[in-house]
């Protein structure tokens, strides 16, 4: 089973366009780990992922996320690679989203509730 659970904040506004007839949005989301180091003293790691939604769930996100937002994101960890314009072989690590849920307080009429985003 390849499932992948994040929950933190949007890094940049969600960026959209279309892949033929399919809708595509992918932004970051920045996760952070709390720790203590061995002096006893508190540490922050923050941890930057690749987001990519597609279809229903694109347009949601597209509509109603923005940056800094506290969202769950539900998906699948993928790996995609390619050559670069100049013939070096790139590699990433994306999450594709299943499933996008907003975690803060709604701060105007215009965004969802819970359950507009799709399953």
């Amino acid at each position: 089973m390849n499932k992948a659970f994040l929950i933190g904040n949007i890094g940049k506004e969600p960026e959209s366009r279309e892949v033929g007839s399919t809708t595509c949005c992918t932004f970051t989301l920045a996760t952070n780990k709390s720790y203590k180091d061995k002096d006893g003293n508190y540490q922050s790691q923050t941890q930057w992922h690749n987001i990519v939604a597609w279809r229903q769930t694109a347009e949601y996100a597209s509509k109603y996320l923005k940056k800094g937002n506290q969202i769950l994101v539900e998906g699948e960890i993928t790996y995609r690679s390619w050559e670069d314009k100049n013939g070096n072989s790139r590699i990433t690590t994306e999450i594709v989203a299943d499933k996008i849920t907003l975690l803060e307080k709604k701060s105007s009429a215009n965004e969802p509730e819970e359950d507009d985003f799709p399953d």
